[in-house]
């Protein structure tokens, strides 16, 4: 019997993991009958603070199904993805939010899409975001759209992390050992036959957002400098373009102090100058600096998450 494994990377989702339990557990049993499919669920607990391994801990021991991974800190929803990808047994691997934003209903369009359709992945991805706030739907869809462009990887516009895989694209995921992880961007850039699905924007079921703004900047940032080196091309553009202005400047002052004998112009307007080629010194410093935080952390070879327990599925 094939099986399909659900990854869920929680972090203090003690209120939403039960509503996405009894879901994920019903459309197990629809997809059983239907299609004659094994499940198994593993929720990697990525450091909580609340009830959350508690709760995944008594699933565990009343359901032959769930196994639970639960680290010994917060290492971030990258590290657990990675973590269950890692420990997924199945023959088909799903990654979903426990906040059921990610609807359980898809996986059956999911799972004809590869058995009846040859694809190997089947992705998720959101054609509507209402109960978003206007400024954070805005910026989600400005970076989709740069990195849309300037990635190496296919990247579409509203991309979930939601997607059901073949066993081939989850070992080859597997084998991307890098530790500045930005899974999305790894979907794509591995390749294999992949069929987008849309659907409407799911509200959280319980508890709040973990991904402030400033999160998603960062999470933005490291995105891009992952899949892209253009922020270095542009740095450099941007250079040469200052040395360009500085010396047609240069030029415009000796002609008019030697040929007209205009005097040069007070220290307001130099202070002015000094002041933006060193903000744009500075930004083409820290972009290149992010590159070099990148390669620090690939160079020391740490691991990408630490396990302090695992259970379920004869574990203990």
């Amino acid at each position: 019997m094939p099986k399909i494994s659900i990854i869920v990377p929680c972090f203090n989702e003690a209120e939403a993991v039960p509503y996405f339990y009894g879901a994920i557990t019903k459309q197990s049993d629809i997809m059983r009958e239907k299609y004659g499919v094994d499940f198994e669920y593993i929720f990697v607990d990525d450091g909580s603070k609340d009830d959350t391994l508690s709760i995944v801990r008594e699933y565990a021991a009343k359901d032959g199904r769930v196994r639970y991974v639960s680290f010994s800190r917060n290492f971030g929803k990258e590290a657990a993805m990675l973590a269950g990808l890692e420990s997924a047994r199945g023959d088909y691997v799903s990654v979903m939010d426990a906040d059921l934003q990610d609807p359980p209903e898809l996986l059956c369009e999911m799972y004809e899409t590869i058995v009846n359709e040859g694809y190997d992945c089947a992705a998720a991805r959101r054609v509507t975001r209402k109960g978003e706030p206007k400024l954070r739907s805005f910026l989600s869809r400005l970076f989709y759209s740069l990195i849309g462009k300037i990635a190496n990887a296919d990247i579409a516009d509203g991309a979930r992390d939601y997607r059901l895989m073949t066993r081939k694209v989850i070992d080859a995921i597997i084998s991307m050992k890098e530790y500045n992880r930005f899974s999305k961007g790894i979907f794509g850039w591995v390749g294999f036959k992949t069929k987008w699905i849309e659907f409407e924007n799911a509200e959280r079921i319980a508890g709040e957002t973990k991904w402030s703004m400033w999160k998603l900047f960062l999470y933005s940032v490291d995105g891009i400098t992952s899949f892209s080196t253009m922020p270095l091309a542009v740095a450099s553009v941007i250079g040469m373009l200052m040395c360009v202005i500085a010396f047609v400047m240069i030029l415009v002052i000796i002609a008019k102090t030697v040929i007209w004998g205009d005097p040069v112009a007070g220290y307001p307007s130099l202070v002015c100058i000094i002041f933006f080629v060193a903000g744009v010194q500075t930004f083409c410093v820290g972009i290149v600096g992010q590159y070099l935080a990148k390669t620090y952390m690939e160079v020391k070879n740490r691991p990408a998450y630490i396990i302090k327990e695992e259970g379920g599925a004869g574990k203990e």
